[in-house]
């Protein structure tokens, strides 16, 4: 089964793990001016730029155009990965570029393209692409592969810690009032995503030890069948933090696998310095 792979720059695993795996751009939109995400910007190059950035009016998808472009080629069979459509229209336009492909281009009508909804973002979304790795592996057909891996998305469970919410409040998505009380109490909201792959706040605690901690307690919590699966920690430039959560998670649970990797500039750009992420 020939099967070229894309996702979007939501997307977060370590350089090697995203080997063979083609990247479409989410567009930054800092200050007037737009970045395409792994393309003219660098990870180290916008953490620089939205510290000092004085507005940050936020992410954009790639249009259906941009799919379109990558669905044209020779391979058999496509599988798509988007940010969860609860966030973004990456996962709509992929789709709508499908249906165009299908329209404009019957000699190639019967080309295989699977647009999966992650219902996830940054290592989560990550998990799911190399659950995909794992099942082309096993030579499963095709539709055992797309079965199991809606499975697979169902069941994925991430969570997060913010540490700082200036990026937040630069973007709108939080009252700037609340942000700075937040902030100044040292509250660190626990968010993490719901059935439907939105974001939901799941508790507060105060102090960076309790947040870590409650997110070894989500992990027992909404864990099962852990010596199965991987757990991907993403972190924004805290590599210590990630570290450490790792080799608490490694003493408490039999997971098969643990990776940490850094978020790029589409998640970032919200979780802002500090951030943590876990998925499992």
């Amino acid at each position: 089964m020939k099967i070229k792979i894309l996702t979007d720059s939501a997307c977060d695993l370590p350089q090697n793990l995203l080997k063979h795996i083609e990247v479409i751009p989410i567009s930054l939109l800092i200050d007037g001016q737009t970045y395409k995400d792994t393309v003219d910007i660098t990870k180290r190059k916008f953490y620089e730029l939205i510290q000092k950035a004085k507005k940050f009016t936020g992410t954009a998808a790639p249009s259906p155009y941009e799919y379109l472009k990558k669905y044209i080629n020779d391979s058999d069979n496509v599988f798509v990965f988007t940010i969860s459509s609860a966030l973004s229209s990456s996962y709509n336009n992929a789709l709508m570029a499908k249906n165009m492909l299908a329209e404009q281009f019957s000699e190639k009508a019967n080309k295989v393209i699977h647009v999966f909804d992650s219902l996830n973002a940054s290592i989560g979304q990550g998990l799911i692409i190399m659950k995909l790795k794992e099942l082309i592996e096993r030579k499963l057909p095709q539709e055992q592969v797309i079965e199991q891996l809606e499975t697979y998305i169902k069941d994925t469970k991430t969570f997060f810690v913010l540490d700082r919410m200036d990026n937040l409040i630069k973007s709108g998505r939080i009252n700037k009032l609340m942000g700075k009380l937040v902030s100044t109490l040292n509250i660190k909201l626990i968010m993490g995503k719901s059935e439907q792959g939105e974001i939901v706040l799941f508790d507060k605690v105060r102090g960076a030890k309790n947040s870590m901690n409650k997110l070894l307690n989500l992990i027992e919590m909404h864990g099962n069948k852990l010596e199965e699966k991987i757990l991907g920690i993403a972190h924004y430039d805290c590599l210590d933090k990630a570290m450490q959560l790792k080799e608490k998670a490694r003493q408490l649970f039999p997971f098969k696998d643990i990776i940490i990797t850094e978020m790029g500039p589409t998640i970032a750009a919200y979780a802002d310095k500090g951030g943590l992420l876990i998925s499992f």
